[in-house]
């Protein structure tokens, strides 16, 4: 294969790994990133030579050939546009999620609706950061004035710490006591329940009578006697 031929192979693998990239990503993908078993499955499929790799010897051919993916894909090649949807997608989001992730699939969402190619996940990572910082300030910002100097004060001593080094909010922070089942008299008139549930009753309330029960707690008056 002369030195034209393998070109317009070369050309020919690029331009396919591209359009089925991108119809995968909705974005194009660094030739040199994409893994060897991709391209070499492309190539066995257009019968081309093992030696055979996606490059391009000129600019302007890749460009045209994205821009050919574009126009099959029917997709829209606006990067300044598909910024500012992404954008208003977070700060909209930002405003009832936190995690980063669920920001940037939102972002994603609103972009794929819209028939965008996709902006690179560094700027999607980026966006979703600084956007979420923002809002979140502002909804800080927000709850600080509606509190008042006293009240802030007031949590600002939850803080400090305390005698033991303990501070006030780990005293909030400290688990309940369990809570301790008392059990009620039957009401008058209340129906029987009959087989094994009345069962299971009858041994549990002898069980909380008797102080067998686990956790069980000896609600009894003390014998005078003893």
């Amino acid at each position: 294969m002369g030195a034209r031929g393998r070109g317009s192979a070369e050309h020919l693998s690029a331009l396919v790994v591209l359009l089925k990239a991108f119809n995968r990503l909705g974005y194009f993908p660094v030739l040199d990133e994409v893994p060897a078993e991709v391209v070499g499955h492309i190539r066995r499929d257009l019968r081309l030579p093992e030696h055979v790799a996606p490059v391009y010897a000129s600019a302007r051919t890749a460009e045209r050939h994205r821009s050919l993916v574009r126009a099959r894909s029917e997709a829209v090649h606006d990067p300044a546009g598909a910024r500012k949807v992404a954008a208003d997608a977070i700060d909209e989001a930002a405003r009832r999620k936190n995690e980063p992730a669920d920001l940037i699939n939102i972002a994603l969402e609103r972009l794929v609706e819209g028939s965008y190619e996709l902006p690179a996940f560094r700027t999607l990572n980026d966006m979703a950061i600084t956007i979420r910082v923002r809002v979140n300030e502002g909804n800080f910002a927000t709850v600080l004035a509606r509190l008042g100097d006293a009240s802030a004060a007031r949590l600002e001593r939850l803080l400090q710490p305390g005698p033991g080094g303990k501070s006030e909010l780990n005293q909030l922070k400290r688990p309940r006591a369990a809570a301790v089942v008392v059990e009620l008299p039957q009401a008058v008139g209340a129906p029987a329940v009959g087989g094994r549930a009345g069962q299971h009753i009858h041994q549990a309330r002898h069980r909380l009578r008797s102080g067998t029960a686990p956790g069980a707690v000896d609600a009894r008056p003390p014998d005078p006697r003893a």
